[in-house]
């Protein structure tokens, strides 16, 4: 039969997408943040959802996104790159470079990881402080029912 061809590899659906992006809103609403931007990537670096909540500057969209593409592209919480390479600024400036500058290495970037603790995805958050954003991305994650990590296991 012709028709539609579908890829079947998804390992991270845009339902859990959503629900991330949920319960990183319901996290921040709790905690009375700023509003935030959220974006979700899968394994491949494409974007499956993202959210900005009403009164978000421009750049909080690049820069969530680049909180994302730098956990993604390392397997390493954003933060966690930022503070190990804190003294390696030739490092973080080749980096960003090789990524066309999307790479932003600052709390808010969490790896999203399956059961076999392979990365499948990343969550970035952006708006309020870095370590504010980290634990919105954290909830997301936790809400969708997966796992997450900020350093390698």
């Amino acid at each position: 039969m012709a028709g539609q061809v579908f890829h079947c590899s998804v390992q991270l659906s845009r339902e859990q997408s959503r629900k991330i992006i949920d319960g990183a809103r319901a996290q921040a609403r709790n905690s009375d943040l700023p509003p935030l931007t959220i974006v979700v990537l899968d394994g491949g670096g494409n974007l499956v959802a993202a959210e900005r909540e009403d009164g978000c500057a421009p750049l909080r969209f690049p820069v969530a996104k680049g909180k994302a593409y730098a956990a993604l592209g390392v397997g390493v919480a954003s933060g966690v790159l930022g503070e190990r390479n804190a003294e390696r600024t030739g490092f973080v400036a080749s980096v960003s470079a090789a990524s066309q500058g999307h790479f932003v290495a600052v709390a808010g970037g969490v790896p999203i990881l399956d059961q076999q603790n392979c990365v499948i995805g990343a969550v970035g958050v952006s708006g309020a402080s870095s370590d504010e954003d980290q634990q919105a991305a954290i909830a997301g994650i936790e809400l969708a029912g997966l796992r997450w990590g900020l350093e390698p296991s």
